[in-house]
């Protein structure tokens, strides 16, 4: 026991007056109202009522559900004792908000500790040490000793540890006395003699306590044992109470936030997301209610229950299919709490604004004004989180002051926005490296695994080394999204895409929000040639994940390579207003120029593509592909010594590219530089002998080396007519040579004949 250090206090829920407090009769609305209003509407009522406990703190969404508050060491006053030996902090009392002034008579003669002291002291200590058992099973005691709402609410928090969802709920919406005994514990052994709640007044000390009056609030009621009452049960409980009782008796939902939000909790763990919203409330109800709200001090230094409520919201709505009310909900929640880091986590992860809208947001969130000592570590950490398609010096300065002024080089969170920063640049093998460090300072990191998964799908002699890795992650986490998404990239690896299909879905089955996931799943159609279906997949992405581009990016090249020009320029210009800064989406665009024939717009396209990849310093291996285009757009409008530049360039990066060599000696031979475009040819050949191109290019060559070529004389002037001459020749000179083939082929036969 004392190697586990209990907080100190017991944790005292922040209580309202239920309407059942009230001297107004209960009613059915009343009952069975599960909305949230109610609870606002009595603020009022808490703050003009006579309260006959001046000291008890009531409803309060800008509170924590801290153990203990930082700011003081216990909830309750000191008290006086004579006895040496110091109560056990976990053991203190947890009725401190339900009690009036205390007893100076009690306080003078001291505390013995009574069995409720003692189960309360096992109960948290069981917690701490994850006997959840042992926990529910002392704690439901106390409770029935004690009718205690603090009692109550650990024990329902104990049911969700252990994932006793149902039982939770059912606690903490049955109906509950409002009124527990002045104080507590309820029984004690006095003597070596065992006394029962509610002991005869002869009892000194904690032990003197009496039931309630029969006539103050319980009439008629069937008693158990000396003050246990026996509350109405079952699907007419709440009925039965408002019948029976004026005062004094309620749900715990009612009487705190924090078990409406915990019996939310429940509600969602049991799919019951429509019940899980009405406990809360489709909207904040403390928006306007003059309680919460982002300038609302917070009471404790934790985080406020009503930004948690609010990212409990969001989670409903993401599940109900209500995207953008879901991203409303996150983003309320990081406004009242910037330590709320699921709301962030939920809108950066899941997509849900553009680039520059979620810089926009996270860069003017209040932290100087909740959190004024962290309030700059606290703002670098999440700016370092965002996507890394613009403000790409801003997120290299952020990162750099990580690492010299905070000391966080070897943090894996730090160094997953390096990683991330990388796999946008598409330098997989850097990456890679920095992923292999995360995983070994940590088995297991969410946010690293696809990354680390991809590099080594596209770092090629890595294959091997993927399907070990997701082999090890299926055995550490089966029940993890992240282990069947590698094994699906595996199958992808290999080209079995069904098998690969197969584990995507398995893996959006577990995580429906699991982005790699889904787009791998339609690259997968795409790669297999089934690009109707690819379409279908991507745009479901695109739906699911509103503020990325990348979908409906794909959805245009999908579209391209069915000739759809009209639907994949729509796609491509949807995704351009999200995003003016990705270079891959430039390329498509200038790809989908040039398909239209508009090679001007097309050359602009490419060159915006390669100035951006410069200036973020990307991988040049990535933008080969760009480079070629760029030279072949040059070439169609004229500008040959530009276009050879281009492919020179690509020479530069790869030396044994076979396109880029062969559309140098294009370029030659349509410079009339017929030797050096013979040289290039030969050189292209050395590499792929059987391509069928370039050998052609390099007869046509040949012949116009031989005779002065057929389109022309040699020199700078090139070929007449330019390059649709250029064409009309290659045609003729295929006619040609196919009818000089077949009459060979005819020769050959008659001489057989003969």
């Amino acid at each position: 026991m004392a190697g586990t250090p209990p907080p100190p206090g017991g944790f005292a829920i922040p209580r309202l007056p239920s309407p059942s407090g009230s001297r107004a009769r209960h009613s059915i609305n009343n009952s069975f109202s599960f909305g949230p209003q109610s609870l606002v509407d009595s603020l009022a009522a808490a703050n003009t009522s006579g309260a006959s406990n001046n000291r008890q703190s009531y409803l309060d969404p800008s509170r924590s559900i801290l153990q203990t508050s930082p700011l003081r060491s216990s909830p309750r006053l000191p008290r006086r004792t004579k006895t040496t030996a110091n109560r056990h902090p976990l053991a203190n009392d947890t009725t401190d908000v339900f009690q009036d002034d205390g007893d100076d008579e009690d306080d003078e003669e001291g505390h013995e500790w009574g069995i409720v002291d003692r189960m309360r002291l096992w109960r948290h200590d069981a917690l701490m040490q994850h006997l959840y058992d042992s926990a529910a099973f002392w704690g439901d005691k106390i409770v029935s000793w004690t009718n205690d709402p603090n009692d109550a609410f650990w024990l329902a928090q104990t049911y969700f540890l252990k994932h006793e969802y149902s039982r939770a709920e059912r606690l903490l919406t049955r109906p509950f006395p409002t009124t527990p005994p002045r104080t507590g514990p309820l029984a004690s052994v006095a003597k070596g003699t065992f006394q029962p709640p509610f002991a005869p007044a002869n009892v000194k000390g904690k032990g003197r306590e009496m039931p309630p009056p029969a006539n103050g609030g319980f009439p008629d009621v069937d008693e158990l044992a000396p003050g246990v009452q026996r509350l109405p049960m079952g699907p007419g409980e709440m009925i039965d109470v408002a019948i029976q009782y004026e005062d004094g008796v309620s749900r715990l939902v009612d009487m705190s936030v924090a078990c409406r939000y915990l019996a939310a909790q429940c509600q969602m763990r049991q799919g019951k997301w429509s019940d899980a919203l009405e406990m809360l409330g489709e909207s904040n109800p403390f928006r306007n209610s003059g309680k919460g709200g982002p300038d609302a001090p917070n009471m404790d230094g934790g985080i406020k229950i009503e930004a948690s409520m609010c990212n409990l919201r969001g989670l409903l709505m993401l599940k109900l299919n209500r995207g953008d009310q879901a991203k409303n909900c996150f983003m309320e929640a990081l406004a009242l709490d910037v330590k709320c880091y699921e709301a962030f986590e939920q809108l950066v992860d899941g997509e849900m604004m553009t680039p520059e809208e979620e810089w926009e947001f996270v860069q003017n969130l209040a932290y100087r004004e909740q959190t004024p000592a962290d309030a700059e570590f606290m703002k670098l950490m999440y700016l370092s989180r965002l996507r890394k398609y613009k403000h790409t010096e801003d997120q290299a300065v952020i990162r750099r002051k990580l690492v010299d002024e905070y000391g966080l080089g070897d943090n894996p969170d730090v160094l997953y926005s390096f990683a991330d920063a990388l796999y946008t640049q598409l330098r997989w093998a850097d990456c890679y490296a920095v992923t292999s460090r995360i995983l070994s300072l940590v088995s297991i990191h969410k946010a690293t695994i696809p990354l680390h998964v991809a590099c080594m799908y596209h770092i090629k002699h890595l294959n091997s080394k993927l399907f070990l890795f997701a082999h090890d992650l299926v055995e550490k986490e089966p029940e993890s999204a992240t282990s069947w998404f590698a094994v699906g990239m595996w199958y992808m690896c290999v080209e079995k895409f069904p098998e690969a299909r197969t584990y995507f879905s398995k893996t959006s089955l577990m995580d429906p929000r699991f982005a790699p996931a889904w787009i791998a799943f339609a690259h997968a159609f795409s790669m297999e040639g089934e690009h109707d279906h690819a379409v279908t997949a991507y745009s479901t992405c695109a739906r699911l994940y509103t503020g990325s581009h990348l979908p409906l990016m794909f959805v245009g090249m999908e579209h391209m390579i069915l000739s759809n020009l009209k639907l994949a320029e729509e796609a491509l210009l949807a995704a351009h207003h999200m995003c003016d800064s990705d270079p891959l989406l430039y390329n498509e665009r200038g790809v989908m120029a040039f398909m239209n024939e508009d090679y001007d717009s097309a050359v602009m396209f490419f060159a915006e593509a390669l100035e951006i990849a410069d200036v973020e310093q990307t991988s040049q291996v990535a933008w080969i592909p760009t480079f070629i285009n760029f030279g072949t757009a040059l070439r169609r409008i004229g500008r040959l010594d530009d276009a050879r530049s281009a492919y020179l360039r690509v020479l530069l990066i790869d030396y044994r590219h076979v396109a880029a060599l062969s559309f140098v000696g294009l370029t030659e031979h349509l410079l009339g530089n017929i030797g050096e475009a013979i040289v290039r040819y030969h050189e292209a050949l050395s590499i792929d002998p059987i391509n069928g191109y370039v050998l052609e290019l390099l007869e046509l060559a040949l012949e116009s080396s031989a005779d002065m070529g057929p389109f022309g004389v040699k020199g700078p002037g090139g070929p007449p007519g330019g390059e649709e001459n250029w064409e009309q020749k290659m045609r003729e000179h295929r006619d040609a040579k196919g009818k000089q083939v077949e009459q060979t082929a005819v020769a050959g036969d008659d001489e057989m004949s003969l």
